[in-house]
């Protein structure tokens, strides 16, 4: 592109000398953007579980990979127990399985010293990340200007927040609620998750206990063979607070009688 020289009246019959522009740099890959700064913000995503993180996460992936950007996939306790962000709806990518005692920023700066391209993380599960862990994320984002996008459960099975999200609630930029709406079996909003072990719902027990929404029970658990079965279903806080896992015989809303 040129840009030619402004003239006098008296010399529009001369020709006139283009002047060329300086050609701009190329965008310089993440590790060397310390030295090309460019916004980045932390985003957090919460919810009950089934509300569809995982498989947001991976379409935030599959959206910033078609623009060109490079991403590492982060994860910790995925509910198909490998190293993968996977969906109920059959989606699922590989990724770093991650534990409490990980330096997310040194994981990041590995990467660029083998010289790959990181210019986001996606983190799912993030509910499990220590405070420090979110701490170091958000250093990545404020020093080493990379995007990142965690992806977690809003409570755990007893209604307390999660280490993790109540630090992404702290110092996140942006926080949101994941919109896809979860039912109770009684047709209300669905906003806790209860833990399930054996049919019956429990308030007391570790804090972390990976399984799925509807496990298949395996072969003995019907005769007592094997430990209990453990799921989580999402209830309404009513029926949380009661207890109540589906109607009753006489029927939601209806007295039993002896």
């Amino acid at each position: 592109m040129t840009v030619s020289s402004p003239t006098h009246p008296e010399e529009s019959d001369h020709p006139t000398t283009p002047i060329p522009l300086p050609v701009p740099a190329s965008v310089p890959a993440s590790g060397d953007r310390r030295r090309h700064p460019a916004p980045a913000h932390l985003r957090f995503f919460h919810g009950p579980m089934d509300c569809g993180k995982s498989t947001l996460a991976l379409q935030v992936d599959h959206n910033q990979r078609r623009q060109g950007r490079h991403g590492l996939l982060l994860t910790q306790g995925d509910r198909s127990s490998a190293p993968q962000i996977s969906s109920r709806v059959g989606l699922s990518r590989d990724a770093v399985e991650v534990d409490a005692g990980a330096d997310l920023r040194l994981l990041v700066r590995d990467r660029w010293a083998d010289g790959h391209r990181v210019d986001y993380l996606i983190v799912d599960e993030a509910q499990f990340l220590t405070s420090a862990q979110v701490d170091q994320l958000a250093d990545l984002v404020d020093d080493w200007h990379v995007d990142v996008y965690a992806f977690g459960l809003t409570t755990d099975f007893r209604t307390r927040l999660f280490p993790g999200t109540q630090r992404l609630l702290e110092v996140a930029d942006d926080v949101q609620r994941v919109q896809v709406e979860v039912l109770c079996w009684c047709g209300l909003p669905g906003l806790l998750n209860a833990r399930v072990v054996a049919g019956v719902m429990v308030r007391s027990g570790e804090t972390v206990v990976v399984a799925d929404t509807a496990p298949a029970d395996p072969p003995g658990a019907e005769d007592g063979s094997l430990s209990p079965t453990v799921r989580y279903q999402v209830l309404c806080r009513r029926h949380y607070v009661r207890g109540e896992l589906g109607p009753t015989a006489a029927g939601p809303g209806q007295l039993s009688l002896p």
